[in-house]
């Protein structure tokens, strides 16, 4: 990658979201035109009839619609086959803002309450669909692929390639690469010690939540911490992770007795920014290949200082 190639966008990306019905899913399992994938997999139906499913815009990958028949999908990408034709409403938009943009990277800095990618109930509105979207604007033939992911209700910085090998390259190498995960964290009451570490195994209940345990069969997390601001009710706290495990951070500051506000899943707190208050600041990484450090920041909300 060569630094030339670097520019520091100010672009707003938008999606107008839609809603699907479903009503086949598929896995990839290797690389495959679309069009022929389609054909290997929908079996009772005419070649015509899937042909135009593409163009009449009833196909998704990964939950962005998708109309070029020779577009490539990958292993374990997601195709999706819905009812009707995919149409954006007007009623509402979301923007993002590009942190940094190359030939292999783009790095965004994900509002609270976007997904990074679909799940079993969100199909439309996601980071994924939005950057697609943006990168073929000038290239139809053109996509991005998601490196790692943060909670829908946290915001900051999310990075995501725009090919397949450096997108394995990095996740391949997550752990041993990423130098620093930085994030700020809006806690209830007051800290004591101002700073510490909180060292557990993670696991999953039945009800898909994240506790701890001191059994190793679960995952290794690891939460530094340190107080930068308080008041009567809540801190301003700057937390490093050697471990990105799910929900992490929310599962240990409430280990701490100082639940994140606004996280309803692990405590009934108080909500005074009215969203989760967890944002990633700063992510760094060596990259793959130049072995150059990458380091990017996503500006702290203003929320966050105000009840400071």
């Amino acid at each position: 990658m060569k630094s030339n190639n670097f520019k520091k966008s100010t672009n707003k990306i938008e999606l107008e979201p839609t809603k699907t019905i479903i009503l086949k899913s598929f896995r990839v399992s290797k690389e495959t035109p679309l069009l022929d994938f389609l054909y290997a997999h929908i079996t009772n139906d005419s070649k015509n009839n899937i042909k135009h499913y593409l163009t009449n815009h009833q196909v998704l990958v990964n939950g962005s619609c998708i109309t070029q028949y020779n577009f490539l999908v990958y292993k374990e990408d997601m195709v999706q086959l819905s009812k009707n034709p995919i149409k954006d409403e007007k009623k509402e938009k979301i923007k993002l803002d590009i942190i940094y943009e190359d030939d292999e990277l783009i790095v965004i800095n994900k509002p609270s309450g976007l997904l990074s990618i679909e799940s079993d109930n969100e199909k439309s509105n996601t980071a994924y669909r939005l950057l697609t979207n943006y990168v073929q604007r000038k290239d139809k033939m053109a996509r991005i692929f998601i490196v790692h992911r943060i909670d829908k209700d946290t915001s900051g910085v999310l990075l995501v390639a725009k090919n397949e090998k450096i997108k394995n390259l990095l996740q391949h190498n997550w752990q041993k690469i990423v130098n620093k995960r930085e994030y700020i964290a809006i806690c209830e009451g007051i800290f004591k010690p101002k700073s510490g570490t909180i060292k557990s195994y993670l696991k999953s209940n039945s009800n898909n939540l994240m506790y701890s345990t001191k059994d190793p069969k679960g995952q290794l997390a690891i939460t530094h911490y340190k107080v930068l601001k308080e008041n009567k009710k809540y801190s301003l706290v700057d937390v490093f992770i050697d471990s990105g495990r799910k929900n992490q951070i929310r599962v240990h500051m409430g280990d701490l007795g100082h639940h994140v506000v606004g996280d309803d899943k692990y405590g009934k707190v108080s909500n005074p920014i009215n969203r989760l208050g967890l944002h990633a600041y700063v992510l760094s990484f060596t990259h793959p290949i130049t072995k150059k450090v990458m380091t990017f920041k996503a500006k702290l909300p203003k929320v966050f200082e105000s009840i400071f």
